[in-house]
């Protein structure tokens, strides 16, 4: 597929300003000191003539672990509208994306310094006609290996598969392919170079994910205990989305006529979501976080989240750290704002692992170190 036009706009060939931020530096204590920003870098060394554009509490640059750049309700979105989810994001603090599964080719937004770093996992990968139309490669078991091949090839070293979703036969949520399937596509994603993740809402598709390795969970409300210390062992991560999840009544609601089941089965997740949530948490899984933005869900909430999270019970400092230096180190990105480090960071009026709310209005976003919002 070809990349749609993404008129390409430069952020400007002139050396930037030196720019000057001061206050405690996140992670770490409580001391206020100065954090310098020279060529997209950060430098502790003082810098005369820095223009001072931001006090506060300094944090590294959000992370939304589950986000869909460039897709609506109805499929792929243009160019345009493209940007604007992406300029919503950056706005809201949200200056690392890692893409779940989008119909949109978004590789052009990588050539735009002034959007988002992105981690693209390409197209959703599901069975036929056993997910949202016009969202997914839809295939055969067949055909599941090849196309998580072309995915893992085209994407920046994530595949997203839909592990389970209604069948209609069975009038329930169930598996989207075998598990012996599932385990083959895992492994030649694996030997590609990428990591794998998958749709989970229920619990029949958990054991075979976890055998054949999958190195994320999206959504997890089946999850047992045994299937979170198979994860705290394995290293696989959770993305709960719980803004997301607390959707399922309404799924239930319109499933319940036609079937049943699956609106029994939508209930019971919603109803014990908050119980996996904090058992997962204090079984040690590692837990980031993930708006879900894209489709129904708008784009710029990642504060939302982190407040939903917070809501179940969560502690409110380890889940800023999901939502920031935890989750870039777990993308491969610098974690913290060290000497040396890209200038991606946010500045908020106050310490965050205490207010978490702070995060809906940053007072100052840096992005490659420019000044974005």
């Amino acid at each position: 597929m070809a990349a749609p036009s993404a008129r390409p706009r430069s952020s400007g060939s002139a050396r930037p300003p030196v720019l000057r931020v001061r206050g405690p530096v996140l992670p770490g204590d409580d001391v206020s000191r100065d954090l310098y920003v020279v060529d997209g870098h950060v430098t502790y060394e003082p810098q005369p003539g820095a223009e001072t554009v931001a006090t506060g509490w300094v944090l590294p640059g959000l992370v939304d672990a589950h986000n869909h750049l460039g897709m609506e309700d109805h499929g792929a979105v243009d160019a345009d509208e493209v940007e604007r989810q992406a300029l919503q994001d950056r706005d809201a603090g949200a200056l690392l994306l890692r893409d779940c599964g989008s119909p949109a080719d978004t590789r052009w937004v990588h050539e735009r310094e002034d959007l988002p770093r992105l981690l693209r996992a390409g197209r959703h990968v599901a069975r036929t006609r056993r997910y949202i139309r016009h969202y997914a490669d839809e295939v055969e078991p067949v055909d599941l290996v090849p196309t998580v091949v072309e995915q893992a090839r085209s994407g920046d070293g994530w595949v997203k598969l839909v592990g389970d979703w209604i069948s209609r036969e069975q009038g329930d949520l169930a598996p989207s392919f075998p598990a012996s399937d599932f385990a083959a596509a895992i492994a030649a994603a694996h030997a590609e170079g990428a990591r794998v993740t998958a749709h989970c809402f229920g619990r029949d598709v958990l054991d075979g994910l976890l055998d054949a390795g999958i190195d994320c969970i999206e959504h997890g409300t089946g999850l047992s205990t045994a299937h979170l210390e198979r994860m705290v062992a394995a290293g696989t991560a959770l993305v709960p989305t719980v803004m997301q999840t607390d959707k399922f009544p309404e799924f239930a609601d319109a499933g319940r006529e036609r079937f049943p089941a699956y609106a029994a089965t939508m209930e019971d997740l919603h109803a014990r979501r908050r119980e996996t949530l904090l058992s997962a948490h204090e079984a040690g899984v590692a837990l980031f976080v993930g708006s879900d933005g894209g489709g129904a869900q708008r784009h710029g909430h990642l504060a939302g989240e982190v407040m939903a999270m917070v809501g179940m019970g969560l502690p409110a400092a380890d889940v800023v750290a999901a939502a920031s230096w935890s989750a870039r180190a777990w993308l491969g990105h610098p974690s913290g704002l060290e000497e040396g480090a890209p200038a991606d960071l946010v500045v908020v009026e106050r310490d965050p692992r205490l207010d978490p709310s702070v995060l809906w209005e940053p007072s100052r976003v840096v992005l490659r170190g420019r000044v974005v919002a």
